[in-house]
């Protein structure tokens, strides 16, 4: 039963992100550009000072650990774009969508075949989000849109994370390294998409909200998703984090009121959207248990 609360308070914690991203006032290529600068140097720090290990992989995974970042940073400032363009609750709508994307790249970047019951909750995807993109407001129709680019990209890089981490690579080393290559993608990018903001534009509490953001809710919460696992199946875990949409727009609602500027059934097709989540990892489970059971039966 521990174990099932610390995961829930994980998910929780990445909920926040996207609060902070609200509270935070920077554009979102500044805010990815001080929130990977910190946590790059904390996961550095954590594994040469505490771990004592050495931090530099081989160039050849460098190179790809750099490529990865380049990936992640780019999804955080789409993600971060989406929150400043229309509201968290429509970022998080559009954040939804991973299962979608992530029907088709898996099997592309795994090389295996696609599975029709993903393409086909892919489909309830689709309605959901028609619905939520009916009753969002014209005004919040880009916002949406770059979370969906978001969840796209967000689709690709745990992919090819997996793949490096079944090979051996050390997580925390990797923190570091894609931090430095997020790094770079919103330093290139800054100049584009910044407003003319500058980097040091830094008001109030944004400073608290940054540190947070870099070493609680990036180099800490992968930590602790890392040692969880060691205690509750990967199913177990992708099943409670379908719930982070839900946790972030309920934070959204308490503390800023946005059900308010919300249509009724904006809701109907966030839930939509969540119930194809929600069995994407029920119909995996039958299907690995039920193809145990014939293996067992031969």
């Amino acid at each position: 039963m521990k174990h099932y609360l610390q995961l829930h308070l994980l998910v929780l914690l990445l909920a926040t992100t996207a609060i902070l991203g609200e509270l935070i006032s920077l554009p979102a290529a500044g805010l990815v550009i001080w929130r990977t600068l910190f946590a790059s140097l904390g996961a550095a720090a954590w594994v040469t000072l505490v771990r004592r290990h050495s931090l530099w992989p081989g160039k050849k995974s460098a190179k790809a650990y750099l490529a990865i970042g380049f990936i992640v940073g780019l999804h955080w400032i789409c993600f971060f774009g989406a929150v400043k363009l229309a509201n968290i609750s429509v970022c998080l709508a559009g954040m939804a969508t991973i299962s979608l994307f992530t029907a088709f790249t898996e099997p592309l970047l795994e090389k295996r075949r696609i599975r029709p019951f993903e393409v086909l909750l892919g489909l309830l995807v689709v309605a959901g989000i028609g619905v939520v993109a009916g009753f969002v407001g014209k005004e919040h129709l880009l916002g949406l849109g770059v979370a969906m680019l978001s969840a796209f990209l967000a689709s690709v890089f745990p992919v090819l994370n997996r793949k490096l981490v079944t090979g051996g690579s050390d997580p925390l080393t990797m923190v570091a390294w894609e931090m430095a290559g997020a790094l770079t993608a919103s330093l290139l990018l800054f100049p584009f998409v910044g407003g003319g903001v500058s980097l040091l534009a830094w008001k109030d509490l944004d400073w608290l909200w940054l540190m947070l953001l870099a070493w609680v809710c990036t180099v800490f919460a992968h930590g602790f998703h890392i040692s969880l696992l060691k205690h509750l199946s990967a199913y177990t875990m992708n099943l409670a984090f379908n719930f982070e949409p839900l946790y972030g727009i309920l934070a959204a609602a308490l503390l800023f009121g946005e059900h308010k500027q919300l249509h009724p059934l904006f809701y109907a097709g966030l839930a939509t959207i969540l119930l194809a989540n929600l069995l994407h990892p029920l119909l995996v489970h039958r299907i690995r248990r039920r193809a145990l059971l014939d293996a067992d039966s031969r």
